[in-house]
């Protein structure tokens, strides 16, 4: 995104020789943003300014960027008064490393619509604020966007952490290469590319990120190079599709064609949720899933946008795959997560890295993990549950990089294949049947109600205890709705209901909620 109205680079005058440029750089731990403004610094000294670079720390990592302030004048022989830290209205130029610092530094007034050239990488790091929220509490990036267009004299965003994993380096280098693409200082390339060779670690990198980043502002759609194609990740797919005999390909091909002779606006959700499903356990299950899918989508139409559809589609592919101990042991000892961790460790070739998981079993998972009369058997007698649950459940913590420790989380990883006939199977899918019936029996009578049950779905996540208080929100949700029976406004409850579980963990606005549904009820009666 960006704004090439504005003249791209300063004119220099006689009064300019005395003119303090001041620029701010917004970034978290592990972003790079000392050594940006140690480069910054080091650019404008090669072109003859007086630069000083400060530093104010945030309180942690997620609850405040930590702000490096440059100002820099040319050098006239007199030595100019600089600042210590940006003021409001007062920065010519603001870095941040991540969009939601963009919007922070808006909001605290550093940029201004007259001056300011705001410069930021548009991907997201979930805030504390949103990570906390029990459902989906991430933040309008689009509001950010529509925000900074306004507040800016001219907005500068793209994807420039992907530019820099792409290349193997840090955010640093893009960001200082959508700097100097900007022409928003009055320096030359040469002397950026000067200043990243002479720090003298990951130079060849750190110019290729930066070099990509300066075209893809300057609007140069830069050719990728045959490495580049050959790494480029891709969608994950399910791995029948990718390797294995040809039985397991012939099958997801026909789950395929199932999926494009559905209606159009339902396919994109139906293919996401089909590949979900069948990488979670098997083409079978893929099956099992469509199957399931189809009864929403006779009871849907066109004329609805096949909203109903839509939802089920989404929800039963997370009801279908839920996490139990083989999930999170399949998930932990794939090769896609030893490469996650090496990069976001950063890894040096040829070292080694040892890598220790933490896991708490209860009772519960482990019961769920044995075939289902077994497990039952023991979930049934106290006494054997909790001489068994004294020994289980501690916490333990296993080196997955020895090979005992992999090959244990390998081993209960493979225990999918038997997944169907254990407990915790046979209860997840118990409790599917109840929800996706009580949902669909609703569909003719009333279709706005019925998709709002499927989206209760919502309530239910993660893993262990919070699973258990996730399902009671659900639980609890759902109990209003014989209070509701008949009610035009009933899907509009339940929408409410769920929006209060979701925001409240604790779930005092949900008791809130319930107790005004009863309220409305006794009065309707």
């Amino acid at each position: 995104m960006l704004d090439h109205n504005s003249a791209l680079r300063p004119k220099a005058g006689a009064h300019d020789d005395e003119q303090v440029i001041k620029l701010a750089v917004l970034a978290v731990g592990g972003q790079g943003g000392g050594v940006l403004a140690d480069w910054i610094t080091d650019v404008a000294e090669r072109s003859g300014y007086i630069a000083q670079s400060t530093s104010v720390a945030g309180v942690a990592q997620r609850t405040g960027a930590t702000i490096y302030y440059i100002e820099m004048a040319r050098d006239t022989g007199r030595l100019p008064v600089f600042a210590l830290s940006p003021s409001q209205g007062d920065v010519d130029v603001l870095i941040a490393a991540e969009l939601m610092e963009a919007g922070r530094a808006i909001i605290r007034g550093f940029v201004t619509p007259e001056r300011t050239t705001l410069i930021t990488s548009s991907h997201r790091i979930a805030a504390v604020s949103e990570k906390i929220e029990p459902g989906d509490g991430r933040a309008s990036s689009e509001k950010v966007h529509a925000t900074a267009q306004a507040a800016a004299k001219r907005f500068i965003a793209f994807d420039m952490e992907k530019i820099a994993a792409d290349n193997g380096t840090m955010i640093s280098a893009s960001l200082l290469g959508a700097l100097a693409g900007s022409d928003a200082l009055p320096f030359a390339r040469e002397n950026y590319e000067q200043a990243i060779s002479a720090g003298g670690r990951g130079v060849k990198a750190s110019l290729a990120a930066f070099g990509a980043a300066f075209d893809r502002t300057r609007g140069i759609a830069a050719a990728p190079s045959a490495e580049a194609v050959a790494t480029k990740p891709t969608a994950p797919e399910p791995r029948p599709t990718v390797s294995g005999p040809e039985t397991l390909l012939k099958g997801w091909q026909g789950l395929a064609a199932r999926v494009a002779s559905l209606p159009e606006p339902l396919r994109d959700m139906a293919e996401r949720g089909l590949k979900k499903v069948v990488d979670y356990q098997d083409i079978a299950y893929g099956g099992d899933y469509l199957d399931r899918l189809d009864k929403a989508v006779a009871l849907d139409s066109s004329e609805r946008g096949h909203t109903l559809s839509i939802a089920a589609a989404k929800h039963l592919a997370n009801a279908m795959c839920y996490d139990d101990m083989i999930r999170v042991a399949d998930l932990k000892a794939r090769s896609t997560r030893d490469r996650r961790v090496r990069k976001e460790v950063g890894v040096k070739q040829g070292s080694v890295l040892q890598v220790t998981e933490y896991f708490h079993p209860r009772i519960e998972e482990f019961c769920g993990t044995l075939p289902a009369g077994l497990g039952s058997y023991i979930e049934s007698r106290p006494k054997l549950a909790a001489f068994l649950d004294r020994r289980i459940n501690r916490g333990r913590h296993i080196r997955t990089d020895s090979f005992t420790g992999f090959a244990m989380l390998w081993f209960i990883g493979g225990l999918r294949r038997w997944r169907r006939g254990l407990l915790r199977h046979k209860v997840e899918v118990a409790h599917l049947e109840r929800w996706y019936d009580l949902a669909l029996g609703h569909a003719r009578e009333d279709y706005a109600l019925a998709t709002e049950i499927l989206n209760c779905r919502r309530l239910i996540k993660g893993y262990s205890d919070t699973h258990v208080r996730a399902q009671s929100k659900f639980d609890r949700v759902l109990s209003a709705l014989p209070m509701l029976k008949g009610r035009e406004d009933a899907a509009d409850w339940i929408r409410r209901l769920r929006e209060a579980a979701l925001k409240d963990e604790k779930g005092d606005m949900l008791d809130g909620a319930l107790k005004t549904v009863a309220t409305l009820d006794d009065v309707t009666r």
